[in-house]
């Protein structure tokens, strides 16, 4: 019998989740297992997918599943008791240790459970999350000003923390004073509102207002105590190293992008940013890195330690960015029977999106569109736009390029799934969340090999990643897709099969866990 004791266990977080004890009888299973006490393991209901983690309690290694194991089982959601009390379900459980060994018994019948308990569990030691995110807010429409990718991360990955029973008070800048100081973006989910410096300041002018606005988030947090902070970009990543002192709670940085990444991709960075973050980076707990060539810029560049770089992969919310028939979402955005080229982002030199209207210009298909959904972004927009619209003229692509505003998040899959391909021309990416849903939705990819799109982008496999920027270059890329339909499908086949990886309930779960252990251990002393 594998026994799920009714211990208090290590890992209970918040007063909606759920100890479950149950006896398994899993003898008819072989299978061979070598468990530490350090173990940890997560279950998965086989139909609501809610997970929950398990924590052994023994003391000796457990050599076969026949063997006794008293572990404790938190459940992360009331929804896995109502599925999996019906009798009728399964679990999925996976038991990997820090040795290294690793076993899975994927749908184990409930047939094998004797017994069932499930017991409303306290709260535990991660109630709260201080998300800073000083220069943009979840509450802004992603893909215009400065609001873009990070918007959707920072909301998306408090959303599914918020899920799992971590509440998550987002603290921006208050750039509208007819909204609320305090808007529940969703349940667990509070976005403050912090009062710093005129409303309509640029991303530059942000530095000259950062005490005040870190003086205002102090405020707050004497009200309602953190048990950590995550600072997203390098602004709030300085407010995050004098809180973390103020209230001697764990700080982890996620920054986006970097001032010298930047520099390398020929924007000019103020050495003061450089500096800043070298100061962060110095004093923070943990630094996510969106993947493994972020990680490696992180270390190379900075030289930060590995134990302190922690990979959380931005997610995609497969409910709604999924394939779709192609010619149903032409009709609903009214496009036409011709080859369609997608630029999702910010009109900014950055994305590249001159790069996009070159390759237009340069690509055998005479007929191809190409269609911009984005706005104008930073006080250098308008100049930007003026120059995108001269090169049309110059190219004779008045009637092949289409803008369309900035669209609300669930209204993007239908402009992905209209798409033949998606274009992500950047001069440099952290991650490039564009790619990923584009690929969530079937359609192959054309990117920058930049970055973490050289995470993101398999080439030639969901897409073609494409060494140079140069606008000839990203016109044969396209030419090849053009011309080989049953690549371009295997290509948004496989990348949809692969975006199903990239989720926020496993981000946020990952999260999650660093939070638990930074709030265990020292805090790191500034250099």
């Amino acid at each position: 019998m594998w026994k799920w004791a009714t211990t208090s266990p290590i890992c209970a977080r918040r007063g909606d989740w759920w100890l479950v004890s149950a006896s398994l009888d899993v003898s008819p299973i072989v299978g061979v297992v070598d468990l530490s006490e350090s173990i940890l393991g997560v279950c998965l209901c086989a139909q609501c997918r809610h997970s929950a983690w398990a924590v052994n309690d023994a003391t000796a290694c457990v050599p076969r599943w026949s063997a006794d194991l008293s572990a404790s089982l938190t459940c992360r959601s009331r929804t896995i008791m109502d599925c999996c009390t019906s009798g009728t379900k399964s679990l999925e459980i996976s038991l990997n240790s820090e040795s290294g060994g690793v076993v899975a018994v994927s749908g184990i019948p409930w047939s094998f459970v004797t017994e069932v308990e499930f017991t409303p569990m306290p709260d535990g030691p991660i109630r709260r999350i201080g998300v800073l995110s000083m220069h943009t807010s979840p509450l802004d429409q992603p893909g215009a000003g400065d609001s873009g990718g990070l918007n959707v991360y920072v909301r998306e990955l408090a959303a599914s923390m918020a899920n799992k029973g971590t509440e998550c008070d987002v603290y921006v800048r208050r750039t509208n004073p007819d909204v609320p100081e305090l808007v529940e973006l969703e349940t667990g989910v509070n976005v403050i509102q912090i009062e710093a410096g005129p409303y309509g300041l640029e991303k530059g002018d942000l530095p000259a207002v950062l005490d005040p606005w870190t003086q205002g988030v102090a405020a707050y947090l004497d009200k309602r105590p953190v048990d950590a902070l995550h600072a997203h970009y390098w602004l709030s990543g300085v407010a995050g190293h004098h809180l973390k002192h103020q209230f001697d709670v764990p700080l982890a940085v996620t920054f986006h992008t970097l001032g010298r990444i930047k520099s390398i991709a020929g924007d000019s960075e103020p050495e003061d940013r450089i500096r800043a973050e070298e100061a962060v980076i110095g004093c923070a707990d943990a630094v996510f890195a969106s993947g493994s060539v972020e990680a490696d810029q992180l270390t190379s560049l900075y030289g930060i330690p590995l134990d302190r770089i922690e990979i959380l992969t931005p997610g995609v919310d497969s409910n709604i960015f999924s394939p779709g028939p192609l010619p149903s979402a032409r009709a609903a955005i009214g496009l036409g029977d011709y080859p369609v080229l997608l630029f999702v982002g910010r009109i900014q030199a950055l994305k590249g999106l001159d790069v996009a209207i070159g390759a237009l210009a340069s690509s055998k298909s005479q007929d191809a569109q190409l269609v911009v959904v984005g706005g104008l972004s930073g006080d250098e927009g308008p100049e930007t736009l003026k120059a995108l619209q001269q090169q049309i003229e110059i190219n004779g692509l008045e009637d092949r390029v289409v803008f369309i505003d900035p669209q609300p998040h669930q209204a993007l899959p239908v402009y992905y799934r209209a798409a033949d391909i998606c274009l992500v021309p950047s001069r440099s990416e952290s991650f490039g969340l564009v790619a990923l849903e584009a690929a969530a939705c079937g359609t192959a990819v054309v990117a920058s090999n930049v970055g973490g799109l050289r995470d993101n982008v398999v080439n030639g496999v969901t897409g073609l990643l494409v060494a140079e920027r140069d606008q000839k270059i990203f016109a044969a890329a396209i030419d090849e897709l053009l011309d080989k339909p049953e690549m371009r499908y295997e290509m948004g086949r496989r990348g949809a099969q692969r975006a199903t990886l990239n989720s926020w309930d496993l981000g946020a779960a990952n999260a999650i866990e660093v939070f638990g252990r930074l709030t265990s251990r020292e805090l790191v002393s500034c250099a």
